[in-house]
C-alpha cells in the first residue's frame, strides 16, 4: 500500500479541529455515536484528509471520547455490560467482513437502503418510547439476537464508514426494549473495544494521523459529561425527537452522497 501524504496542521486548523471536537463530544454524549458523522467530513473539508486517512482517525478519537461517556451513564446506571460485551463480540466479526465487502458491493444502493433503515427508525422511535426503568433483559435468545446485531453493525460499519451507535441506539431500544438512556450508554461501551480492534491495524497501516486524534479526541472529551447530562435531564419522549433529528439528518446526508456518487 502506498504510504499517504500526511497534511500538515496550521493555527487556524488546530482551531477547527477543536470545534470539530467539541461538536462530537456533545452528540457522543447526548445520542450515544461516535460523533464520526461530523469528524470524518470535517478532516476531509478543512483539513485536506483522504477520505481513509479521515476514517482511521476518526476511529480513534471514539476511544476517549466513548470512556468519558460510558463513565457518565454508568454513574447513573444506564449501562448493561453483558449487552455491550455481546454486542461488541458481534461486531468485532462483522466489521471485517463489511471491509472484505467493501470493493464488491455498490456503496450508492447501500447508502440509501441504510437511509432508508433510519428513516423507519425514526418512526418507530414514536411507536416504542420505552421507560426509563426499562433495562435489557439477558437470555440466551436475548444473547444470540445481541451478537447478531452486533455483526450487522459491524458489517454496516465496516461498508459505509458509519459509527455503530447510529444502529445499536435503535436497535436496543426498538428491538430489545431497552430505554434510551441504557441504549446510548451500552452503545458507548461496545463501541470502546470495536475502535480498539480498528486503531491498531491503522496505525501499522498509517491510516492515522496521531496529532489530530489527540485534538479531537481531548477536545470531544470536555463535552461528553455536557451531552450525557442533557440527556438525562429531558424526558423519554424529548429525547426520541431529537435522536430522530439527528437520524434524518444522517439519512439525508447519506441520501446526498448516494446520489452524488458516481
Amino acid at each position: 500500500m502506498t504510504d499517504q501524504k500526511m497534511p500538515q496542521l496550521n493555527a487556524r486548523t488546530v482551531v477547527i479541529l477543536i470545534i470539530v471536537g467539541l461538536a462530537a463530544g456533545f452528540l457522543s454524549g447526548m445520542f450515544g455515536v461516535g460523533g464520526g458523522i461530523i469528524i470524518i467530513p470535517a478532516l476531509i473539508t478543512f483539513a485536506g484528509f483522504e477520505p481513509r486517512l479521515a476514517s482511521g482517525t476518526s476511529l480513534t478519537t471514539i476511544v476517549p471520547l466513548a470512556l468519558v461517556g460510558v463513565v457518565s451513564y454508568a454513574i447513573e446506571g444506564h449501562v448493561s455490560w453483558v449487552a455491550a460485551g455481546l454486542l461488541a463480540l458481534g461486531a468485532l466479526g462483522g466489521s471485517q467482513v463489511g471491509t472484505w465487502l467493501l470493493s464488491k458491493v455498490r456503496q450508492k444502493w447501500l447508502q440509501l437502503g441504510f437511509a432508508g433503515f433510519m428513516l423507519v427508525s425514526v418512526v418507530m422511535l414514536f411507536v416504542v418510547i420505552p421507560s426509563r426503568d426499562s433495562h435489557i433483559e439477558i437470555t440466551w435468545g436475548t444473547a444470540l439476537a445481541l451478537v447478531v446485531t452486533g455483526f450487522l453493525t459491524g458489517v454496516l460499519s465496516g461498508l459505509l464508514g458509519v459509527g455503530g451507535g447510529i444502529i445499536v441506539v435503535p436497535a436496543l431500544m426498538l428491538g430489545f426494549g431497552a430505554s434510551d438512556l441504557v441504549a446510548k450508554g451500552t452503545s458507548l461501551l461496545m463501541m470502546i473495544p470495536t475502535a480498539l480492534s480498528g486503531t491498531i491495524p491503522n496505525l501499522m497501516r498509517k491510516n492515522l494521523h496521531v496529532p489530530t486524534a489527540i485534538i479531537v479526541g481531548l477536545s470531544a472529551c470536555c463535552t461528553t459529561f455536557l451531552g450525557s447530562f442533557v440527556a438525562h435531564k429531558v424526558s423519554p419522549l424529548a429525547a426520541n425527537v431529537c435522536f430522530a433529528v439527528f437520524l434524518v439528518a444522517v439519512a439525508t446526508n447519506l441520501i446526498i452522497r448516494a446520489l452524488r456518487s458516481k
